[in-house]
């Protein structure tokens, strides 16, 4: 059965702003004189990893900090952000999933985020859409490696049993465009507010608004 798997919560709502200001409020809450404006995290976006963020710019900036402590921190703050915020879905996200229960695709989204990450978006998103309706949802507990390493696309596809060919991948950023096609998937980038000026070249198409027509004629090529 063919599949459509969206690639992190990015895909499904731009919460790109809460999640930096997730960041600065928690680098507040540590004592750090940081503060990551927009122009400056659209730039951190290209690498995968708020942890890993957090750590390159301690080196950057030559400060000790314990990089996962703040990390935890700041995703409490997103998920309360979340709750607290009217979240809305990304456009033509609602119509492609209705479409592809109607033609009998699966939905999974594929992410290397915490499950709590994927429940508080799950919460806020159930007035548009049941995210527990999805055929699977994949953490960073499921997995090894995360992007943009491909092990998480190739533990959707076992999981489903479903092949590459008939899978379509949603991502919104670069990492997770690579992650794609590293596991030989046909990729769609469909960058937020914050992933516009990226390069997305090796994606297969790249869109502002999803289509289930489009996807399914993807699908189709392979």
């Amino acid at each position: 059965m063919p599949a459509v798997l969206f690639g992190s919560i990015g895909t499904l709502a731009d919460t790109s702003e809460l999640q930096r200001d997730a960041f600065n409020r928690a680098f507040a809450a540590a004592g750090l004189d940081w503060h990551w404006d927009q122009a400056d995290y659209a730039q951190l976006l290209q690498d995968s990893g708020g942890e890993q963020r957090i750590a390159a710019h301690a080196d950057a900036v030559d400060d000790a900090v314990d990089a996962a402590a703040i990390h935890r921190v700041k995703s409490k703050l997103f998920r309360e952000s979340l709750t607290a915020d009217a979240v809305m879905p990304r456009p033509g996200v609602v119509e492609t999933i209705e479409e592809c229960r109607r033609d009998g695709y699966q939905v999974a989204l594929v992410t290397t985020t915490s499950r709590e990450n994927l429940d508080a978006l799950g919460k806020a998103l159930r007035p548009h859409f049941d995210l527990e309706a999805f055929d699977l949802l994949v953490d960073r507990s499921e997995v090894e490696q995360p992007k943009p390493e491909p092990d998480a696309y190739r533990y959707a596809m076992r999981q489903l049993d479903t092949g590459a060919d008939g899978c379509v991948a949603i991502e919104d950023n670069v990492g997770g465009v690579a992650s794609a096609v590293s596991a030989g998937l046909t990729c769609v980038a469909f960058p937020g507010e914050n992933n516009q000026a990226h390069d997305f070249n090796q994606a297969d198409r790249r869109t502002d608004q999803l289509s289930f027509a489009e996807l399914r004629t993807l699908v189709a090529e392979r």
